[in-house]
């Protein structure tokens, strides 16, 4: 270290992280146990300290100075002192380099091994030994960045909730086997023109990006040659993953924004509020658990050397605490006005409505979410679980939060299996899974609804595996969900065989059908409109290489035409996706009976057709709230049938005077046109067709 030490000022409390004023930089950091706190200053390339000087001022619980000179790029970073007890859930050790957790940028990942772990692993007390290691060869630094960036004029999209379609991708899995575009697997890659171009062809209108927040791979997969692929072990809630940057620069992932903004697209990114990368007792030191163990985290009340596991990754956020909450609060909202993002996936949502009593949707991160001016105006989706005591919490969640609907993607998939007793289910999702979400005055966009995410199948393994084929992740074939309501159609994993393919082919159509013709807000898994396939691996979080990358070069270019059809087919017909619940007559709740039910035949649903297990059909009209028992002077409705069961004839409602029924879509004929249908429609087996109310020519 350099004897000349630069002089440091007190500087100010707020705001917390490294700040760039042009004449300096501010640091401030918060700790409540901490007995001292130390800034570390290293050279240009990182590679040597220069500095430690103690930050000279406490405001309360947040330590902070002032030097001036500093400029963007230098590379930083924390020691905290004080009690190593943790049993009394105390974990400070000074020979441990913190990150910043307010760092707007970052070096690099932590290099596996004793040294970054606050104990000595070699200790027979384990956790309770303290290490003298000196963990900074080991750590990324944190930089002081200057986040300015010339927008220009970039418009949000801000599209509707009912106009909504999510695309789910991984930064580095839909582009790393795209010969045409440059700098594949990066923010610059996705943002490229040759994938904007795809998307809006597509008809997306958000794509929604798994973990972009910085974050290691984890030890466990390291030493099986493995990397943490999806990203969920946030390190920095305020740093971009330096992985999907090309020189490092934070406006690469600003470029990448402003490019999807002009294209008509918002960007949603999914974050890991609940927990961080620091695992349970036995984890590494790296940010927070050094700075303060005790506030940032939920410890057991009885026993403070243990964490309280509700995410079933080893520790949890303590979100009750304000300093905490704070900094969740100050991440959203930095992403939100410096980065431009147009909203949020809360991955274990539940856990961030946790009180000491359970759940709670009135916890106050739900109320510092809806009194923000600025948060309220993007979208919020929760991810309405945990594994914790009562963790399935969907439908609870307070306005104006969306949620992942696991529900539709287990209902839906076992009516295309036929599975028994399934029409009523079916029935339920088709409404926007009402039962859950018809409550408080929340629209039906609530509902996410997904067929398939990162988590699971893909669509073309949905129908191609009965079981899971997770050999590839080490674990014998032990992780992963066991549930997948999947179906190979005859035959475990690739066939060439005619009649199975065919087989599979109108699976996946009915089942893509069923997501975008229902009432909700779609979502779709990235790769799904091509047939891409995992291999039958339902937890590909490790797997970053070619089971996980999008596979373009053997894309089912038929079967993304049908996507696209009935994306477009959604846009233009608003009766798919309106705001307000549609209600039939058993359950008018707004005055206006908009959806009849009913049978083959052209006769109404009754009490028996609903509870036959073996029934395989189900038929929907669905009219605007607008209109009228007669029909209303605008779009007038619109006819959907399901047919899971073999070929039959169909008998439509009897169409007003001067109207028609005119056939938009079948997937047992996706590739044919309009067609007039008087009153009757032969519908081929395991079939999903549309019909529209039109004046006729």
């Amino acid at each position: 270290m350099t004897d000349q030490v630069p002089e440091i000022f007190e500087g100010r409390a707020s705001p917390l992280g490294a700040t760039f004023d042009g004449d300096g930089v501010n640091f401030a950091v918060f700790s409540k146990h901490a007995t001292k706190v130390e800034l570390c200053l290293f050279s240009h390339d990182g590679a040597e300290e220069l500095y430690r000087i103690a930050l000279p001022e406490r405001d309360g619980e947040v330590w902070h100075g002032f030097i001036p000179g500093l400029r963007p790029g230098q590379q930083y970073g924390f020691r905290a002192y004080g009690p190593y007890e943790p049993e009394q859930g105390h974990r400070f050790n000074h020979n441990k380099l913190l990150i910043d957790p307010y760092a707007k940028s970052l070096t690099g990942h932590p290099r596996w091994g004793s040294a970054v772990m606050g104990y000595n692993p070699e200790d027979e007390a384990l956790d309770l030994s303290f290490s003298e290691i000196d963990s900074a060869p080991f750590m990324p630094r944190s930089v002081v960045v200057d986040p300015a960036f010339s927008w220009g004029e970039d418009i949000r999209p801000q599209t509707r909730e009912t106009d909504t379609i999510f695309y789910e991708a991984h930064v580095k899995g839909l582009t790393a086997r795209r010969s045409d575009v440059a700098n594949a697997g990066k923010f610059l890659g996705l943002s490229s023109d040759p994938m904007l171009d795809y998307l809006t062809d597509l008809g997306i209108t958000a794509i929604e990006l798994l973990p972009v927040h910085a974050f290691p791979d984890d030890h466990f997969l390291v030493e099986k040659g493995l990397k943490n692929y999806w990203g969920y072990q946030t390190l920095g809630f305020f740093a971009p993953d330096p992985r999907y940057m090309v020189a490092g620069e934070i406006s690469e992932f600003q470029q990448m924004v402003a490019r999807f903004h002009t294209a008509g697209i918002e960007v949603i990114l999914d974050v890991v509020y609940n927990h961080t990368c620091e695992g349970d007792h036995m984890g590494p030191t790296l940010c927070f658990r050094g700075l303060d163990n005790a506030s940032y985290y939920r410890l057991m009340p009885d026993d403070a050397r243990h964490y309280i596991n509700d995410t079933g990754t080893g520790n949890t956020i303590n979100i009750e605490h304000p300093m905490v909450l704070r900094m969740v609060m100050d991440s959203l909202r930095y992403w939100v006005e410096v980065m431009h993002v147009d909203g949020f996936r809360f991955d274990l949502c539940a856990t961030l409505g946790r009180t000491a009593t359970g759940f709670d949707p009135g916890a106050a991160f739900f109320d510092a979410i809806r009194q923000d001016p600025i948060l309220t105006n993007v979208k919020l989706i929760a991810e309405p679980w945990d594994i914790g005591p009562g963790g399935y919490q969907l439908g609870a969640f307070p306005t104006p939060f969306m949620e992942w609907n696991d529900k539709f993607r287990d209902g839906v998939r076992r009516f295309w299996k036929k599975d028994d007793s399934m029409v009523p289910v079916l029935a339920d999702h088709l409404t926007g899974t009402a039962l859950a979400f018809d409550h408080s005055g929340r629209p039906a966009t609530t509902s996410v609804n997904k067929i398939t995410a990162h988590d699971g199948f893909t669509l073309m393994d949905v129908v191609s595996y009965n079981e899971k084929h997770n050999e590839a992740n080490g674990e014998d074939n032990r992780d992963g969900h066991d549930g997948n309501h999947s179906d190979n159609c005859g035959v475990e994993g690739p066939s060439d065989d005619p009649e199975v393919v065919a087989a599979r082919w109108r699976r996946r159509a009915n089942l893509i059908a069923t997501l975008l013709l229902s009432q909700g807000t779609p979502m779709i898994l990235a790769g799904d409109e091509l047939g891409n396939s995992q291999g039958g691996n339902n937890n590909a979080y490790c797997q970053d290489n070619e089971i996980s990358w999008i596979d373009w070069d053997n894309a089912d270019w038929a079967f993304h035409a049908l996507v696209k059809k009935l994306i477009t087919l959604r846009k233009e017909h608003p009766i798919l996706r309106q705001k307000r619940f549609l209600h039939s007559k058993e359950r008018i709740i707004d005055d206006f009976e908009d959806l009849f039910w009913w049978c083959a035949d052209g006769k109404p649903m009754q009490v028996g057709d609903w509870q036959n297990p073996r029934k395989r059909m189900v038929c929907a009209e669905l009219r605007t709230a607008s209109g009228t028992p007669h029909y209303g002077a605008r779009e007038e409705a619109i006819f959907l049938a399901f047919n899971a069961g073999g070929p039959r004839r169909l008998r439509l409602p009897q169409a007003p005077e001067g109207w028609c029924w005119v056939r938009h879509l079948d997937t047992a004929a996706p590739e044919d046109g309009l067609r007039s249908v008087r009153r009757e429609y032969r519908m081929a087996e395991d079939a999903v067709v549309v019909f529209v109310l039109e004046p006729k020519q």
